[in-house]
């Protein structure tokens, strides 16, 4: 067993008499890459919420192992969890000012807020040559004094990545369905860069989270997959991501297929979507 990155037991979240999560036990060990897949409503944002600590569970914990603190305390708090952990979302998008300039939207990775207010400008002086490597590792670094308002989708994406390669000590980058709303060549473009971030071990761990098969990088290694609150299957890819476990997953006969590296969904005989559309 390595070193885990992160380990969520018997985590429920009810509501009422619904059952938002029920009963997962879930972990990632470093150099782990997972994809958490499922259809609309199937939990993964509220899995995500829990593990980010917005979304307290009726039941079970959420640890992250410490390294120096260790000797002290075998597990973190939220603070210094929170600071260990690379967040890519829509969510986390719509937050920030328009007139954010890209090199403060990076900077605030370092500090885990979001709109940074300067407190130390002798600090950030310091720090701004972490910014620009960040931003020249995205290939941003020509934008770093451009707001927010007028930066493309696919541009905006790879600065909240470099804005996530500023935390200190970045255990585990998460990407909450990263390619929506980029067009297609965007998304093979966005796709590409993030598998050289990969190679390039500019994290320990990652975690993406989507629906669409199409988006799962070569590196990942690992896929766990959920439906009305409850996990299917989890593992290594290669023994999870089965036509049979995602035909579950999305109620209806698909048919997964393997080339060039990436996966794709094919309808199976019988498939009938509403209203005559395949959604």
């Amino acid at each position: 067993m390595g070193e885990k990155v992160l380990e969520m037991r018997g985590i429920s979240v009810q509501r009422g008499r619904h059952t938002i999560l029920g009963g997962i036990d879930f972990a990632v060990e470093r150099g782990e890459n997972w994809v958490i897949l499922g259809g609309n409503g199937s939990g993964k944002t509220s899995l995500l919420n829990v593990l980010m600590g917005y979304l307290v569970p009726t039941t079970g914990e959420v640890k992250m192992p410490g390294r120096e603190e260790a000797a002290k305390s075998p597990w973190l708090n939220w603070d210094d969890w929170r600071k260990r952990i690379g967040y890519v979302s829509s969510s986390l998008a719509q937050r920030i000012e328009p007139d954010e300039l890209a090199s403060e939207i990076v900077l605030s990775g370092r500090f885990a807020m979001i709109n940074y207010w300067k407190q130390d400008e002798e600090a950030d002086r310091s720090l701004a040559h972490e910014v620009d490597a960040a931003l020249e590792k995205v290939g941003c670094l020509e934008k770093r004094d451009h707001p927010w308002c007028v930066l493309s989708h696919g541009e905006r994406q790879r600065v909240l990545i470099a804005r996530a390669l500023m935390v200190q000590e970045l255990e585990l980058l998460i990407l909450d369905e990263p390619c929506t709303g980029l067009d297609p060549v965007a998304r093979e473009n966005f796709l590409g860069f993030m598998e050289g971030l990969i190679q390039q071990q500019a994290f320990h761990s990652l975690l993406l989270v989507t629906h669409h098969v199409e988006e799962i990088l070569p590196s990942i290694t690992h896929a766990l997959i959920l439906k009305q609150g409850r996990v299917i299957a989890q593992g290594a890819k290669v023994e999870t991501l089965t036509s049979g476990n995602l035909s579950d997953a999305f109620s209806g006969p698909v048919d997964l297929k393997f080339s060039h590296q990436r996966y794709h969904l094919s309808y199976g005989e019988g498939f009938a979507p509403e209203d005559g559309k395949i959604v």
